[in-house]
């Protein structure tokens, strides 16, 4: 079984998040793969906890401690300590590796950011988009994904740079809330699931998802480290491949991955079946950049001050461990 040096603190911060596999064994003696969701609950990343309880990434050969962290920053730093061998977060994260990271993104696991959204209040008066020029808008933190999606959305609007006035109030549930209670903001940046959930407690909805407004950034993206890449690439293919196979079974049997879904991020079936509904079409059936994610991408680390100039975007990702399909 490979090892992997220098895991220290952060192995020890380690929270499982999911139980034995319910069916199949390996074909082989499984390897262990450490692999950092960057959310609990987003829907591009929950698929990685859905194949571990099927079996199916047992099935290729693979054992998964999976562990939560913080957003994708926190964990890349994970894998270039060496903690880390598998992340599975979102596009931006390509700009660390521009910065020197060690790691390659290997899967655009889901182009469009279909799974965040512009929520409000449960009883504001806004209904429509046009209705929040000149609002403020809850993002997590300054300079964030969400910061630069609320650019996106007046710039799409045609308000202007300041058209729309930026908050930063955190991305807990509990801090939107308040901030709805107290009129801080009038809408947020939020995952659409936590905002769904809202909604069955009539605290606040959904009024539009951001790929309204956005084009597609490699929303779900899955990084592998250079040291897999470099030292077992196998393990590499065969964790694209049970991906895949995780994702087919997501899209042909919704009963079943909605229940497992529920399992995972602790919202009610009813909840987890509206995020299934607008959801299950961000899927990449192939794993395969696609140009506009790339271009988006390349924009939106300037835009960021991520990077001061634009990077070679081939040399942040690699196709090289797709399944042919």
């Amino acid at each position: 079984m490979r090892k992997i040096a220098s895991r220290g603190l952060v192995l020890a911060a380690f929270v499982m998040v999911i139980g034995s596999p319910t069916s199949g064994s390996p074909a082989y003696a499984a390897e262990t793969l450490h692999v950092a969701k960057a959310a609990a609950t987003a829907s591009p990343i929950i698929p990685v906890n859905v194949g571990y309880k099927l079996g199916i990434f047992a099935k290729h050969g693979l054992d998964l401690k999976i562990a939560d962290f913080a957003g994708g920053g926190k964990a890349m730093q994970a894998m270039t300590a060496g903690s880390i061998d598998i992340s599975i977060s979102a596009g931006p994260e390509m700009a660390l590796i521009a910065k020197g990271a060690p790691a390659k993104a290997i899967c655009d696991a889901a182009p469009p950011i279909t799974f965040i959204g512009i929520a409000v209040p449960w009883d504001s008066p806004v209904h429509k988009i046009g209705q929040l020029k000149g609002k403020k808008i809850g993002i997590s933190s300054i300079g964030s994904l969400t910061d630069w999606l609320t650019l996106q959305l007046a710039q799409h609007e045609g308000w202007g740079p300041h058209g729309v006035t930026p908050v930063a109030i955190g991305n807990g549930t509990a801090s939107i809330i308040a901030a709805f209670r107290t009129h801080a903001v009038d809408a947020d940046v939020a995952v659409t699931s936590l905002v769904f959930n809202m909604e069955a407690n009539k605290q606040g909805r959904l009024l539009i998802p951001a790929s309204k407004f956005v084009g597609n950034l490699a929303a779900g993206t899955i990084y592998a480290s250079d040291h897999l890449i470099a030292t077992d690439p196998g393990a590499v293919r065969r964790f694209i491949a049970a991906w895949l196979e995780t994702i087919d079974f997501i899209r042909t049997h919704k009963t079943e991955a909605i229940k497992l879904e529920s399992e995972v991020t602790g919202f009610p079936v009813s909840v987890q079946t509206k995020e299934y509904d607008l959801t299950i079409g961000m899927y990449s059936k192939d794993c395969k950049f696609d140009a506009e994610s790339l271009s988006t991408l390349k924009r939106s680390f300037v835009d960021l001050k991520l990077l001061s100039a634009p990077p070679d975007m081939s040399k942040l990702y690699t196709e090289a461990f797709l399944p042919k399909r």
